[in-house]
């Protein structure tokens, strides 16, 4: 079932980088990422999710800037609250960022040099100095660290001893399974449901995210103790066929499905 123990149904977190991705294909400033969180919040998203890398070949610093401007306009107009989640590499620029803007949770992810996209989360032999002190400066402004990392025990109990709130398990290895066939899909879901269990045991809350669409979504949504899945890749390539708003409400009406 995709709901919790409390009631609460995992919550859309919507990843705007491929609107700016398109944006900077052309110059500009259309589409905008302004426009996407008005049209995306308003359809339901309860969250919006930016990853600023260093080369900014998508969300750019002032796209960060002015989301969480527009996001505290909005709440201090009276809309419904959203949480704003930015990711990034842990280099001093980003957490300064986060720290100025103190959004409700920073997800700290590794980045290779001439990587694409994230094609991995952070490996558990990865040394402690290397995010505890960005950990620790975080979670004194009162930001929630969430950690992508593999799915792999060791990698979850490596996240709860430097003190993350939550993890991120990096769904790439599900979703390249649920493509190529439903056994292996199901053998592999039985590791993520592994690795939300020892989580939640441990204190952790749960994220997922990356290649998730609305049909692997089906199974990935009965993941014991979900909080929260960030899409965008997928979300906007539906997008493309059915506008913005309805695929935001096609993912939310999968994610709350009984």
């Amino acid at each position: 079932m995709p709901w919790h123990e409390g009631g609460a149904v995992i919550a859309l977190s919507v990843n705007l980088n491929k609107i700016a991705t398109l944006r900077n294909a052309r110059g500009g400033s259309e589409p905008r990422v302004l426009t996407a969180v008005d049209v995306a919040l308003e359809a339901g998203a309860p969250g919006i999710t930016v990853h600023p890398r260093a080369d900014e070949r998508h969300i750019r610093r002032r796209d960060v800037l002015e989301v969480a401007e527009l996001l505290a306009a909005r709440r201090k107009a009276g809309h419904r609250s959203a949480e704003f989640n930015i990711e990034g590499d842990p280099r001093p620029d980003l957490i300064d960022l986060v720290l100025e803007l103190a959004p409700e949770q920073c997800t700290l992810v590794p980045v290779m040099p001439g990587e694409i996209t994230s094609q991995a989360g952070w490996p558990p032999d990865t040394a402690p100095r290397v995010l505890s002190g960005a950990i620790e400066q975080l979670r004194n402004a009162g930001v929630r660290v969430s950690l992508f990392v593999e799915c792999v025990p060791q990698s979850i109990q490596w996240a709860a001893d430097l003190g993350a709130d939550r993890v991120e398990l990096y769904t790439e290895p599900f979703a390249k399974a649920y493509a190529r066939d439903r056994d292996q899909a199901q053998m592999m879901f039985a590791r993520y449901v592994e690795a939300a269990t020892l989580a939640h045991d441990l204190g952790l809350g749960v994220n997922a995210g990356h290649d998730l669409d609305l049909e692997n979504l089906m199974l990935f949504r009965t993941l014991p103790h979900l909080d929260e899945v960030s899409i965008g890749h997928a979300l906007v390539t539906h997008a493309l066929w059915v506008g913005l708003s309805q695929s935001v409400k096609d993912y939310l009406a999968v994610l709350s499905a009984t």
